[in-house]
């Protein structure tokens, strides 16, 4: 009876050897007619989708005369498909073309007796699951590689040390956002999870580019185009954004960069932030998440270069050009203790002419005197606004003295 049965499986060994390209052929012809993908694919992907279907009836052939295989011979099936082919068919796709080479080789060995249709079928199977297997290791590495290169993409932005490949280490990222950007300098919490920040960020509408350095958490946050996008989401200014992300940072000092146009921007909003970051301490109430701009005085005081610019760029000349008379007045209120009364009797004008005054400064460069904290920032750019008038009158005046 056993020899019976060996003498069975040899002659269905021949005959599978003998219509091997025949089923090759026909599930070639099978797949042009039912998957519409395949027949879209330029020529050389067609070709190599053909040689991972040969290669799965020859080794079919080869299992079913040693099912002990199994392990090396269903992997060794997408060995024959190129690197680039995995990027270019999903794993969805590759199911299908399992599914149609299984259907084409049923249809063809019905009648040869049930035994060869379950090893058919058992066969099919552990190829379905080295395929998933090598999808898996697939998206792995590039999981890993992504990782690397948004480390490096990030690191880049933060050093400002940006060269030609950075916007296509960008775009290999998969990165959606568009116009504006901000950078986000926080902790990093002790369970990271990093998935959880994604999806929040989606939520948002926003994309982000996330950079883990030690016990420092780095959000570059864009604002993206998504198929879903509500109005509201939209108008979400940055600082709102934080807020609603800052659940994924570890505890402690949150500091957001002031927007810029654009990603290759996005160096100077990391500047800004990372300077805040280093001395948000000094600001005993300072709010979670803080903009690096609220801290433009701890930050002058600690000598960044940029927080003394943007006090003298955006406080001091604006109200210099706009009326001497209001940088009078504001320094008199500052000087005064933000005292109205005071400030009017110094100046020998009414109060609400103060008042007024007060007023048109908040106007020209929206930041309001009465308040304590930005009193502080006011002040501070006063000071730094007439240190660097006169020194470039000092300067102006010995550049004048050898030709007299």
């Amino acid at each position: 009876m056993a020899d019976r049965t060996s003498a069975d499986k040899s002659e269905t060994l021949a005959w599978l050897r003998r219509i091997s390209g025949d089923l090759a052929t026909a599930t070639i012809k099978r797949l042009e007619d039912t998957l519409p993908w395949y027949a879209d694919m330029p020529p050389a992907r067609r070709s190599a989708v053909g040689l991972v279907a040969q290669a799965g009836i020859t080794s079919f052939i080869q299992w079913y005369e040693d099912p002990t295989s199994t392990p090396w011979i269903a992997a060794d099936i997408f060995a024959a498909a190129p690197r680039e082919l995995l990027r270019s068919v999903s794993l969805t796709q590759t199911l299908q073309l399992i599914r149609v080479t299984v259907g084409v080789t049923e249809e063809r060995v019905a009648g040869r007796g049930e035994d060869l249709r379950e090893a058919i079928l058992l066969y099919s199977r552990d190829v379905a699951f080295a395929a998933a297997d090598v999808y898996a290791r697939a998206a792995e590495a590039r999981g890993l590689w992504d990782a690397r290169l948004e480390a490096l993409v990030v690191d880049s932005i933060l050093t400002g040390e940006a060269d030609e490949e950075l916007p296509s280490r960008i775009a290999a990222l998969g990165w959606h956002g568009h116009g504006e950007v901000a950078v986000l300098v926080g902790t990093t919490p002790p369970q990271f999870d990093v998935d959880q920040l994604r999806r929040t960020a989606r939520k948002l509408d926003v994309d982000v580019l996330i950079g883990v350095q030690g016990s420092r958490l780095v959000l570059v946050i864009g604002r993206s185009e998504t198929p879903h996008r509500t109005e509201d989401a939209a108008e979400l200014p940055f600082i709102e954004i934080a807020r609603r992300l800052e659940p994924g940072f570890g505890p402690g000092l949150l500091v957001l960069g002031p927007q810029v146009p654009a990603l290759v921007d996005a160096s100077q909003s990391a500047r800004a932030a990372l300077a805040g970051f280093a001395v948000a301490r000094a600001w005993r109430h300072a709010p979670r998440p803080v903009e690096a701009d609220d801290l433009l005085p701890e930050r002058a005081l600690a000598g960044d270069p940029l927080a003394k610019l943007t006090l003298v760029e955006k406080i001091y000349r604006p109200l210099q050009a706009h009326s001497t008379d209001l940088v009078a007045t504001l320094w008199s209120y500052l000087d005064n203790g933000r005292s109205l009364e005071a400030t009017a009797r110094e100046l020998f004008v009414h109060p609400n002419t103060v008042r007024y005054r007060l007023k048109r400064v908040s106007d020209v460069i929206g930041w309001d005197a009465t308040g304590p904290r930005e009193a502080l920032i006011l002040q501070t750019a006063l000071i730094l606004g007439s240190i660097g008038t006169d020194a470039t009158r000092r300067r102006s005046a010995a550049t004048r003295r050898p030709g007299a």
